[in-house]
């Protein structure tokens, strides 16, 4: 081997990335890639000082399938500080892998990775536990994730209607609009609680500190979403909606990493062991989904690596 010659990798735009990763073909990958035993170790954090006195994150989310397929890391940057910059203060990129022999394959954009998994997700999510006939779908957020979440839930359920509720109400106006563009029926509605009553599916995927959702207000059949909070600080739906619910979650880091999960344990009216299953879990049949027209559930997802994977493949594949 010529040790002068430099070895070069595609890299994949933003644009590209998210053309390869339709919402259909997307959720038929992630159904098969929870239906294996892949090996996801839990992520990495690192924090690193910096001189304006904030705190930047290194994060890391490997991945590999245990058959040598294939490989992948998400390599994440998040600096508080770049906003006084006016800089983004997150960056992502993906790092696809021969699982054989460690080649490098590709670099994929991975804010786009990100946020079309999350959806993804929690659209394979839905198509086990919402209820068949559900079409009145509630966004609350309509930042860049909650503003996907309509085309992947309409892969898996007839969505006739979506609800667009956001703090900034400005938000949700543009949100709505756009929808409406693209041919969905789409309007703002003011009123949380009552819109939560009358939906078949609330969507969460916000900031909030505080929970939004109360279960009182759900009424039975509902499917609650919650792709929001991934700290344990982020609370979106209030601890009624884990005492009360059928709970299920993308991966045991849920527990470990969201405060919708980690206060009501820590308040003594909720426990693990009542988590009626893993996504993994019910792609793979091991776990009872929806039971009946009447049941609530709740889906609390946080993201995982094997997401991640199962996005980069089928992007690296369609592009390559």
């Amino acid at each position: 081997m010529n040790t002068n010659e430099v070895t070069t990798i595609p890299v994949y735009s933003p644009e590209a990335t998210a053309a390869a990763l339709p919402f259909g073909a997307l959720i038929e990958a992630l159904r098969e890639a929870f239906g294996q035993n892949p090996k996801v170790p839990l992520r990495h954090h690192h924090h690193i000082p910096q001189n304006d006195s904030t705190d930047a994150t290194l994060l890391l989310m490997p991945a590999w399938q245990t058959n040598g397929g294939v490989l992948g890391v998400k390599i994440v940057t998040i600096y508080p500080g770049n906003a006084a910059k006016k800089l983004p203060g997150l960056h992502s990129t993906y790092l696809l892998c021969d699982g054989a022999t460690g080649q490098h394959l590709a670099l994929l954009d991975g804010n786009q990775i990100t946020v079309r998994r999350t959806v993804g997700v929690a659209a394979l999510g839905a198509s086990f536990l919402a209820r068949k006939n559900a079409s009145k779908l509630l966004l609350v957020g309509a930042g860049r994730v909650g503003s996907m979440t309509p085309h992947a839930f309409k892969e898996v359920r007839p969505i006739d209607e979506v609800r667009v509720w956001d703090i900034d109400k400005t938000n949700s106006e543009r949100l709505a609009a756009r929808l409406n563009d693209e041919g969905m029926k789409a309007v703002v509605v003011d009123d949380l609680e009552a819109s939560v009553r009358s939906s078949d599916i609330v969507s969460c995927a916000t900031l909030s500190t505080e929970p939004l959702i109360r279960f009182e207000w759900l009424s039975p059949g509902t499917h609650v979403d919650l792709i929001g909070s991934f700290t344990p600080a982020m609370r979106e739906a209030d601890n009624a909606c884990f005492s009360n619910g059928s709970v299920y979650i993308d991966s045991p880091d849920a527990l470990e990493e969201s405060g919708d999960l980690i206060d009501p344990i820590k308040a003594g009216v909720f426990s693990p062991s009542a988590i009626l299953g893993t996504l993994a879990e019910l792609c793979q049949g091991k776990a009872e989904a929806r039971r009946s027209d009447e049941q609530i559930t709740v889906f609390k997802a946080v993201g995982t690596g094997l997401s991640d994977l199962a996005a980069g493949t089928l992007a690296f594949n369609t592009l390559k």
